[in-house]
């Protein structure tokens, strides 16, 4: 059994917020609640709020946390801390509506966390293990998410700047490496974005002591503390937006151009995958098909590999309207329906290839190679696997497999065309 950490004393620290550009004073103290909770101190009440996934309300330029009107902005740096250090149960008290943005790195969070002692309590901790391979997309973002015995996080960036360029980097996450490889990355940011941000209510406090801050050619007012600092930073980030899943987490994730959105996006999908919920559960199928009873044959999504597969669900009850004609006395799920399941499984994978799913519809235009090899009766389960073959433009060829309880009972190669509704 694994068993939390906390802290054993309290750690203040004291700065100005990156975007605010308020003084705020942050203390770590001993956690007497499960998880990571901010406590904004400067309000009537002292109100908590849980850093968690439900409670993400902005990824614009950071990670900020709401609920009930309170929100703690700017937390991705302190959570990448506490995890770093191996910290899983802490209260934060913040004095503003900002976390100070110190360096611009996690260190100075981390050195407070060290100074006031990890101490393990008899509390369980839950691993989220990943066991089958996946990959998201959000943007520009990429993520491949595999299984692995530890966290593994590696990220790449390609900027067009004569400093950064292609960049790659990836570590094994332990205490260790936390201070010694990433800790100490800063966040950085463009001379010439400064204003129009700076006009959207963004980066008051900004300094060249608090940001890598880069002109056309050349960094303003300090060294790099590596030569691919912009890449570990983005990891820092990452690592603290998958603080926002309680617990712990076993698996490698491989990030292109991530992006706090993406961040946050992966880890939601990392919580469905390693609990095995669905993907995609009923009502986000309805929002994206235009299918509605009898005729929708998929009943949640349990697998996506963006661009390349899917895997849907179809429940299979003596109550279908179909198994009143097909046949009396002895009910089979007709071929064509299963071909049909099969069909809207691959329709939800072309779906996520363009915008505004809702304006569209799936049209099929061949099929080919079809076989039926076992009945489907009512009580089977069918678990419908889409692959893609061939994407032009809008156009796609796939091949989907059925199959109940392992065995395969149909299988078929599938034309399709998205067009407007």
């Amino acid at each position: 059994m694994v068993h939390s950490r906390t802290i054993s004393s309290s750690a203040t620290l004291i700065g100005i917020g990156l975007h605010t550009g308020e003084q705020v004073e942050l203390t770590f103290k001993p956690a007497s609640t499960p998880g990571i909770v901010f406590r904004r101190t400067d309000l009537p009440d002292e109100p908590r709020l849980a850093a968690t996934l439900e409670n993400v309300s902005s990824t614009a330029r950071r990670t900020e946390i709401s609920r009930d009107g309170v929100s703690v902005s700017t937390v991705e740096h302190v959570l990448a801390a506490i995890r770093g250090v191996g910290v899983d149960d802490v209260l934060v008290d913040v004095s503003g509506r900002e976390t100070p943005a110190m360096d611009g790195s996690a260190e100075p969070f981390a050195a407070a966390l060290r100074e006031a002692g990890i101490v393990e309590t008899r509390r369980p901790v839950q691993t989220h293990v990943i066991t089958e391979p996946f990959t998201i997309n959000e943007g520009e973002s990429v993520y491949q998410v595999r299984p692995a015995d530890c966290l593994r996080l590696v990220a790449s960036i390609d900027w067009n700047h004569p400093l950064i360029g292609h960049q790659e980097f990836g570590l094994e996450v332990t205490p260790r490496s936390f201070e010694i490889e990433l800790s100490r990355a800063r966040t950085f940011g463009f001379l010439r974005e400064a204003e129009q941000l700076k006009r959207r209510g963004l980066i008051k406090g900004a300094s060249e002591k608090n940001v890598v801050v880069l002109s056309d050619d050349a960094v303003i007012g300090t060294e790099l503390r590596w030569a691919d600092e912009f890449v570990r930073h983005k990891i820092l980030d990452l690592l603290g937006d998958l603080s926002l899943l309680p617990g712990r987490l076993q698996c490698e994730i491989v990030a292109h151009r991530p992006s706090h959105k993406g961040n946050v996006a992966v880890t939601e999908r990392i919580e469905k995958v390693a609990a095995g919920k669905p993907v995609m559960d009923i009502n986000d199928i309805m929002a994206v098909l235009p299918h509605r009873y009898p005729l929708l044959l998929v009943d949640r999504i349990i697998e996506i590999e963006e661009g390349k597969r899917i895997v849907g669900i179809k429940n299979v009850t003596i109550n279908e309207p179909f198994f009143e004609g097909h046949f009396p006395g002895h009910p089979i799920m007709p071929g064509v329906l299963i071909v049909e399941a099969m069909a809207q499984t691959g329709g939800m994978l072309m779906m996520r290839t363009v915008d505004n799913p809702e304006e569209k519809v799936v049209y099929f235009m061949s099929m080919d190679k079809v076989k039926f090899r076992k009945p489907v009766v009512p009580g089977d389960q069918l678990r419908l696997e889409l692959e893609l073959l061939k994407l032009r433009g809008k156009t796609c060829q796939m091949r989907g497999e059925a199959f109940v309880d392992g065995k395969k009972v149909a299988e078929a190669e599938m034309m399709a065309a998205i067009a407007d509704r």
